[in-house]
């Protein structure tokens, strides 16, 4: 039987639903089967997440991940022990639980990037919570690129097999437009088809989704296609790249959605999103690229509103350990 790949998994904000869909996912028959997973976290905030979801398993306290015991219904944790319960508690904004939060992300980068994991599959943080502790990051991917040492790592969701990237993301409509370039289109393009690569993707087409209604229509809804994007496409293709475009974005997420694409580079933030998320919310999945170590994602936050309740439904997590099971061997060659 072929080794199943090792998958760290930081537990997130303890005051949020992190906990909660870790243990409920250590459960699943699916997680067994496709990965070895080691937690790093609080035993104290596993403890109480266990007995708020009811989930049949037990807890195994190691101190690293070559120690586990990876039998059904075992949660192999690495036990940080750095939330005080007396100054702890569910949905508030805690500078404790984002320094802790942060510790859990620190421990699973650096085993991975030592080669003792395979993956990281992060659980949901609070940028709030993070401040709060003087964590001067504001979210994962920006933790993660500076722990390896990688300046611009790339985004990647991916929802039932479409792959959707992000030529830009956290800015405004208006900033963004100033962004839309030949030449950060080439670049991205460049970057996203060798995150494809390293993921095992060798074949198939990019499509770059229009920014205008209809792409455009040869300067009748806008200029940007016709000065920036095309010119983009054309040069790739001089260039043998496999990508076609601007493709309207009213059409291009459904054809990627039944094969006809391996990818699709959304020209900003909802643009996307809003593709992904309308096919299947929970099963929406962030993989972050372009750096040494594969990591996949939630995408969903901390849930506050109903943190501690065990309410949670666990099917984002379940996803984000499969998808990290699925690309590792690939990645890791």
């Amino acid at each position: 039987m072929n080794k199943k790949p090792r998958i760290a998994i930081p537990l997130g904000d303890p005051a949020g639903v992190g906990p909660e869909i870790v243990v409920k996912s250590i459960a699943s028959q699916e997680v067994f089967d496709a990965a070895e997973c080691v937690v790093i976290g609080d035993k104290k905030i596993i403890d109480k997440a266990i007995e708020i979801t009811g989930a049949d398993i037990t807890v195994h306290v190691i101190t690293e991940p070559e120690d586990g015991d990876f039998r059904p219904s075992v949660l192999n944790l690495i036990d940080l022990d750095n939330v005080d319960m007396t100054k702890f508690e569910y949905g508030k904004v805690n500078s404790m639980c984002g320094q802790a939060a942060f510790a859990y992300i620190e421990k699973s980068i650096a085993l991975a990037n030592a080669g003792r994991v395979d993956a990281v599959a992060t659980t949901p943080i609070n940028k709030e919570s993070l401040r709060a502790g003087n964590i001067n990051f504001i979210g994962h991917t920006e933790i993660f690129g500076a722990l390896t040492n990688t300046e611009d790592p790339l985004t990647m969701f991916e929802t039932n097999g479409m792959r959707v990237f992000f030529l830009t993301r956290h800015v405004s409509l208006r900033d963004m437009l100033d962004m839309i370039k030949k030449d950060r289109i080439k670049d991205y393009v460049k970057r996203c088809l060798e995150a494809l690569r390293k993921l095992g993707v060798q074949d198939g087409t990019m499509a770059i989704a229009g920014l205008n209604p209809h792409s455009g229509e040869h300067g009748l809804f806008g200029w940007e296609e016709v000065n920036e994007i095309i010119p983009a496409v054309e040069e790739l293709q001089a260039e043998g790249y496999p990508v076609v475009g601007p493709i309207g974005a009213d059409s291009v997420f459904h054809q990627a959605a039944i094969g006809k694409y391996n990818s699709v580079l959304s020209l900003y933030h909802d643009q996307g999103h809003i593709a992904t998320k309308t096919l299947d919310f929970e099963k929406t999945i962030a993989i972050t690229n372009g750096m040494p170590i594969l990591r996949t994602s939630v995408d969903h936050g901390t849930a506050f509103d109903i943190a501690g309740t065990g309410k949670v439904s666990a099917v984002s997590m379940i996803e984000a350990i499969l998808l990290a099971a699925k690309y590792a061997p690939y990645f890791t060659k």
